[in-house]
């Protein structure tokens, strides 16, 4: 997703692939498909996948569940691009699931039910169902996976090290599944919470290089932790099907303006740290259960609390860790030509609140009504 530039960087003394002054990125996102009138979830993935037709079928994917689809936009170089694809492939995934009865919305966790928890008929389903028992049964949830350019997986593993004190305020930014059993659960992202029980998924440890990481790796599969490496579930990874950079902590985002301010946030993040890799900074050395607990922090308040600062210690508000973060990549948002629409999108979840946030005020205003809630989720998805 990168193409050469000028300029190449350093890691550990020795060259490696040269980036250009843009990143490309690229955004999967999980949907479910809910059943209009009760707000369960609904197995009808087969019959919505099948049609779609042209550009949205190639860019759809099968998920873990059939109450489930996946979008995947095309690699893209500006955040202009990158929206109209989130638009148009929200659009005829919405229309797919209207025609086999069901509602695409935008939510991070099944909010009511879900009746029908088989995998699909897949070899690598079934494995991942006799390895991994009732954990590989929990209701669906659906993330948001923003993908940014960084080829040389030397330079990748580094950026994943650097990466590690901010991903918590991603995290928060993107929390949009309190609710779980058609009540809210107290978390602004139940879930990261119902995730935690997988063993391949987490905080990204610290590597000391591709060579270190890739021995993990193995060994957790010797292990029998995963099956592959692609089950290297960790909040940011070398992609295990791309040349990125893939920071996967998220919840799928209500909105399409919701996404593209996380992809631009990311993509800025991502830039950032490959210039400190280029320079010769080193990663902070932050103890592996204090960047648990931040994460389980963001999960829980979301931007409506309190975060872990990881640099300086101690919790703090979150809007300030938001600031201190876009004061951090300010200058790789200014290179991308992002920063006036970061700026405009940030005061408008500074007013309106998180998914997470916008739920709960709806559920206060009509007596906890869950229909209520994602009725204004499936119309959110789609808006353009």
């Amino acid at each position: 997703m990168a193409q050469p530039d000028d300029e190449p960087a350093t890691v550990a003394g020795s060259t490696v692939v040269p980036l250009p002054t843009t990143l490309t990125l690229g955004v999967e996102e999980e949907f479910l498909l809910l059943d209009p009138t009760t707000g369960e979830s609904m197995p009808v993935a087969d019959r919505v996948l099948g049609a779609l037709s042209g550009d949205a079928r190639e860019q759809s994917r099968q998920e873990f569940r059939h109450s489930m689809v996946e979008m995947v936009t095309p690699v893209c170089t500006d955040l202009a691009q990158l929206r109209e694809h989130l638009v148009a492939l929200r659009a005829a995934a919405a229309g797919a699931a209207e025609a086999a009865g069901a509602r695409l919305v935008a939510v991070g966790a099944t909010p009511v039910c879900e009746a029908h928890r088989t995998v699909p008929d897949e070899q690598r389903y079934h494995a991942m169902s006799r390895r991994f028992g009732p954990v590989a049964h929990d209701p669906a949830v659906c993330g948001c996976h923003v993908h940014v350019g960084v080829p040389d997986r030397e330079l990748a593993v580094q950026v994943c090290n650097h990466l590690r004190p901010w991903l918590p305020v991603v995290q928060a930014l993107t929390a949009n599944s309190p609710l779980h059993d058609g009540r809210d659960t107290g978390h602004a992202s139940w879930r990261s919470m119902q995730l935690e029980r997988w063993p391949s998924i987490g905080p990204t440890p610290h590597f000391a290089s591709i060579a270190d990481y890739d021995a993990t790796v193995g060994e957790l599969i010797a292990a029998g932790i995963m099956l592959d490496a692609a089950m290297v579930y960790w909040y940011a990874r070398p992609s295990a099907a791309y040349p990125t950079v893939e920071i996967r902590v998220g919840d799928v985002c209500p909105t399409v303006d919701d996404t593209v301010l996380v992809a631009g946030l990311v993509r800025a993040l991502v830039a950032t740290m490959v210039d400190r890799v280029g320079a010769g900074v080193p990663a902070p050395t932050i103890r592996d259960c204090l960047v648990a607990a931040a994460h389980w922090r963001a999960a829980h308040d979301g931007v409506d609390g309190n975060l872990i600062d990881l640099h300086a210690g101690g919790a703090r508000p979150a809007w300030d860790l938001v600031d201190d973060l876009l004061a951090t990549v300010a200058p790789a948002l200014t290179r991308h030509g992002d920063l006036d629409l970061v700026l405009r999108q940030l005061d408008r979840v500074r007013r309106e609140g998180t998914g997470a946030t916008r739920q709960r005020r709806i559920m206060a205003g009509t007596d906890g009504d869950v229909r209520a809630v994602l009725t204004h989720l499936a119309t959110q998805t789609t808006a353009g």
